[in-house]
């Protein structure tokens, strides 16, 4: 028996991976880098080429000296000919404003390739998630979502904009030192490949230790992050219950990890700099006692070892550049890891790849043989069947974990049926047009979210071409118009600034206001009217009564007020219907909704 399963969890905050998940995941790290490198192939090419002639130009500058030193210089002296001389510090001037300038070009380059790919991936990510299923949100908590967003994505862009362009040019100035250093002194140059064999061991130990570091770096970072945001998302909670003592301990732990791996990351690089000085010192050391050797015997002139040994010296300085990428990369990897994971994530609830149109709903919801579950051992609807005729107004009763939510989001097509169908007129939901389903079948839910901006844009958002009239109407049929005409600057009022601040009750009828004006076939309260007071509660109850005639609505409610207006009223209990009959023949009999009901009307004595 197969059931929903979370795949939100797919392993992008793991540091423990084997041998061939790390190669899966290295290879969805390229593939994105590499879709994100695409539109930008020109410019990176440009790029190149600017950053080869530069570092051409740099490297040009030793054998310019050596040939000053070795030619120019006795000639000024023996013959008096300063021509070489003044030659020779013209050509140096030039290649060094030569490369500086076009040094500074490929930064100006560089940073315009590096936003614009940064520009790229945070739209994709915000894009994409926001298309992903809510299976997926409801088990990738928000303060790691916000991780990937900002931190992770930071760490990607100093990547791209200092590390990226020290490891290239790094190499490129590496690789024409020694071969101008074999050019200018072949026996200093195998004495430099000699030394690469120590290098080289020493790269490969600090690339092989800093990966599994900056892993879990990037890990306990995603922790810490989670901890602090879901801390301050719940902070009322936390002050009701006196949390904070074991909020501050938590957060301790978690920060004390962070600091731990900091440190093994620190103390990582503080023994490669060494190490790197070390092998460093000793090759020009090797370079220098052997030239003064052959300068003694005449085999080589001393402008030349001085070149040789400039040359030696330059070709170690940019290492510890690379190393300095070595540092970023192991970060920004383990981030791109993340991030295309997330990235791959693929929707659960899929939309339609041949569309059907649904002009006009009339809102006939249909369950034929449904089986649904969020995980193999949590089957919600073991085998669901259930009629709604258009117009019907259904009330769901049940205790909490009975199937009434899942129901719902059922309906509104946030999860999909692991078998059987869904239909809406006849339409499996999975096949009904995105844009349709939206328009025909809207939710409203406890958790009443106002988003940033005027009251009047929150309840637009039920009717984004919706007049300023038709916003009044709608908040009038629910009773929240007069709230609003208090408030600081009325309809125009920012929900977010001093003035605008608004009750639960009232972002209740705000999201009611916002639901109404949608006008949808089908409309789902969920528990919606939970943070109303009574007053408040009273007026809903007089808007429901005619704003849900002539629509299907499903109502989802602990409190039997409301469960008062509905047609029909469906008792769940571990998934199936044990009662199904209008409020007042389910009162009249001694069933479950009749025992209910009495327990209510006792509790108001």
């Amino acid at each position: 028996m197969s059931t929903a399963t979370v795949t939100g969890t797919s392993g992008e905050d793991r540091s423990d991976y084997t041998r061939d998940e790390s190669k899966a995941v290295r290879g969805r790290s390229l593939r994105l880098l590499g879709s994100l490198m695409a539109p930008v192939r020109k410019e990176l090419i440009l790029a190149g080429i600017v950053l080869v002639v530069s570092t051409a130009l740099r490297v040009a500058g030793p054998a310019l000296i050596a040939y000053g030193l070795n030619t120019a210089l006795p000639a000024a002296v023996d013959q008096m000919n300063w021509l070489p001389t003044i030659g020779v510090v013209l050509v140096y001037l030039l290649t060094a404003m030569g490369g500086a300038a076009l040094i500074g070009w490929y930064v100006v380059v560089a940073a315009r390739l590096t936003q614009a790919i940064m520009l790229d991936l945070r739209k994709r990510i915000f894009l994409h998630t926001q298309r992903l299923s809510l299976e997926f949100h409801e088990s990738y908590t928000s303060g790691r979502i916000i991780s990937r967003q900002t931190s992770d994505l930071d760490t990607i862009r100093e990547l791209l904009d200092g590390g990226l362009n020290e490891l290239v040019s790094g190499i490129l100035f590496g690789a024409f030192t020694l071969i101008m250093l074999l050019i200018v002194d072949w026996q200093s140059g195998v004495i430099l490949i000699v030394m690469g064999l120590p290098l080289f061991l020493l790269m490969r130990w600090f690339y092989t230790r800093s990966q599994v570091v900056y892993r879990e770096s990037r890990v306990i970072s995603a922790k810490v992050i989670v901890k602090f945001v879901e801390t301050m998302t719940g902070i009322r909670a936390v002050k009701a219950f006196r949390k904070e003592p074991r909020n501050d301990e938590d957060f301790g732990a978690v920060a004390l990890d962070y600091r731990d791996v900091n440190m093994r990351s620190i103390r990582l690089f503080g023994t490669f700099e060494p190490g790197l000085i070390a092998i460093s010192a000793v090759t020009v050391s090797v370079v220098l006692l052997w030239g003064a050797i052959r300068v003694v015997d005449g085999s080589i002139l001393i402008g030349t070892l001085l070149a040789a040994v400039l040359y030696v010296r330059n070709f170690f300085s940019p290492l510890q550049e690379v190393a300095f990428f070595l540092n970023s990369y192991q970060s920004a990897t383990a981030a791109l890891e993340k991030v295309s994971g997330v990235l791959e994530e693929e929707p659960t609830v899929p939309d339609p790849k041949k569309p059907v149109d649904l002009w006009a709903a009339k809102g006939h919801i249909r369950f034929d043989d449904v089986l649904f579950g969020y995980a193999e051992d949590r089957v919600i609807l073991p085998d669901f069947s259930l009629d709604i005729p258009a117009g019907q107004t259904i009330a769901l009763v049940g205790t909490t974990g009975a199937g009434k939510s899942t129901l719902a989001k059922l309906v509104s097509r946030f999860y999909d049926p692991t078998r059987g169908t869904v239909t809406l007129d006849g339409v499996d939901l999975r096949s009904l047009h995105p844009k349709d389903l939206r328009r025909a079948i809207v939710m409203v839910t406890q958790e009443a979210y106002l988003f940033s901006g005027t009251v009047a844009d929150n309840i637009a958002l039920g009717k984004p071409d919706a007049t300023l009239d038709e916003i009044k109407s709608a908040a009038r049929a629910v009773g929240a118009d007069a709230f609003i005409e208090r408030l600081s600057d009325g309809y125009a009022t920012d929900v977010n600034k001093r003035g605008g601040r608004v009750s639960a009750g009232q972002r209740q009828l705000i999201s009611f206001a916002r639901a109404f004006l949608a006008d949808p076939a089908v409309l789902i309260l969920d528990e919606a009217t939970a943070s109303l007071d009574i007053p408040s509660e009273r007026q809903i109850q007089d808007a429901l009564q005619t704003l849900l005639a002539d629509r299907t609505a499903i109502i989802i409610a602990h409190r039997l007020s409301t469960v008062a207006i509905a047609d029909r009223v469906l008792v769940m209990e571990r998934g199936r219907i044990i009662e199904d009959d209008a409020p007042a023949t389910l009162i009249s009999g001694d069933g479950r909704f009749a025992r209910l009901h009495a327990a209510w009307r006792e509790s108001l004595v």
